[in-house]
């Protein structure tokens, strides 16, 4: 990935999501492109349109802590898109030129995700690898270990398998986030070939990861609300929650629940005593 052409279009299309009505600028003249002008985005960061234009162009070197700041909150950027501002400027405490090593999980990991015998749960690494699963987890969406290890992938499960697909009642919604949490990690591992080979396969298997990889979004992991269509119990609706793992900031751990005395508990119960215990080891 050349990070400075990414950070580029990233701010370009960063300052095209702003109208200069919503951050108090009078709009004058006409406006060959949507939101800001770098002139107007200078204005709000505090700093010089040369050096803001450097700063787009990736020849701003050196870019200090401060000013990625401030540039950031004229954007308007969230948690996730300020730490991909950063590794793309090259600030970044994660940000790595070279291959990182592989993922393992650890033992006692492992044995957590047995232990939550009633709750979906799995460990997902910096490239939506699925490296580690429970019983629960292969019951509501598949036998991960069944997969080969390639295809225990979300970008790959997402876009290119009709199962996996057809569980999400809002898919759409789903493969965005897939698509927008794999180029945050791209920005911190411009130099990992794997992962650059996986946005390389899907670009060409599917239309919908080539539009929406365009769009230069960014979204991390946190929490939120699915609901599914299960060949088995119907629909469900469960909450899932992330849990980062300590000394391997790449890993989370993600569990899904649902509400106390809701039809879904009783469908999520359902399917897990429907299903035969798989072990999570790849």
């Amino acid at each position: 990935m050349d990070r400075r052409a990414e950070l580029s279009t990233f701010l370009r299309t960063r300052r095209a999501r702003i109208s200069p009505d919503e951050v108090g600028l009078r709009s004058t003249g006409r406006r060959r492109v949507p939101g800001l002008r770098r002139e107007e985005l200078a204005q709000l960061a505090g700093v010089s349109v040369d050096y803001y234009v450097r700063l787009e162009q990736g020849r701003a070197p050196g870019v200090s802590a401060e000013v990625l700041d401030a540039v950031a909150n004229a954007l308007r950027l969230d948690a996730a898109e300020r730490a991909h501002l950063r590794d793309l400027s090259g600030s970044g405490r994660r940000a790595a030129r070279h291959a990182p090593p592989p993922e393992r999980v650890r033992p006692g990991l492992r044995r957590l995700l047995e232990m939550a015998r009633d709750v979906p749960a799995y460990i997902v690494g910096r490239r939506c690898d699925v490296l580690a699963w429970n019983h629960m987890a292969c019951a509501l969406f598949t036998d991960f270990g069944a997969l080969p290890a390639e295809e225990r992938n979300w970008g790959r499960m997402i876009f290119l398998n009709p199962g996996i697909q057809a569980l999400y009642a809002d898919w759409t919604i789903k493969a965005k986030e897939t698509v927008s949490y794999l180029r945050l990690k791209a920005g911190a591992y411009p130099g990992d070939p794997v992962l650059a080979a996986l946005v390389g396969e899907l670009s060409m298997r599917s239309e919908d990861f080539r539009h929406w990889w365009a769009e230069h979004d960014v979204v991390d992991k946190t929490h939120g609300r699915k609901t599914f269509h299960h060949p088995l119990v119907g629909e469900l609706t469960l909450d899932h929650e992330t849990l980062r793992i300590a000394d391997e900031p790449d890993q989370v751990l993600i569990t899904y629940t649902a509400e106390a005395g809701s039809p879904s508990e009783t469908a999520l119960q359902l399917i897990g005593s429907w299903s035969t215990p798989l072990t999570g080891r790849a």
